[in-house]
């Protein structure tokens, strides 16, 4: 997937190419929109790790702690993108 970070229509990054778990990532997040997505909707091995790597890539992205219950209680992160990005090639679903 070929994707570029832009602002206003005008492009920010040179065009990046993200591969396997990471552009699953990716679009999973710019699927999920404003309402971003957590491992707790879409249960993924190392999600965090997944996040970190878009951040350094560029990717404008914030994590939101929220808590949960049940027989397990405790916390999770819900992580929105906040950069606008263009697919250049690829599918975004």
């Amino acid at each position: 997937m070929r994707v570029q970070i832009i602002d206003s229509g005008n492009p920010v990054s040179a065009p990046i190419t993200v591969v396997g778990r990471n552009a699953w990532c990716l679009r999973t997040l710019i699927n999920a929109g404003k309402r971003g997505f957590s491992s707790v909707d879409n249960p993924a091995p190392r999600t965090s790790h997944y996040i970190f790597k878009l951040r350094r890539f560029g990717f404008a992205i914030e994590t939101i702690t929220e808590t949960h219950g049940g027989a397990y209680p405790g916390h999770h992160a819900r992580y929105v993108l906040h950069s606008d990005v263009q697919v250049l090639e690829g599918q975004a679903a």
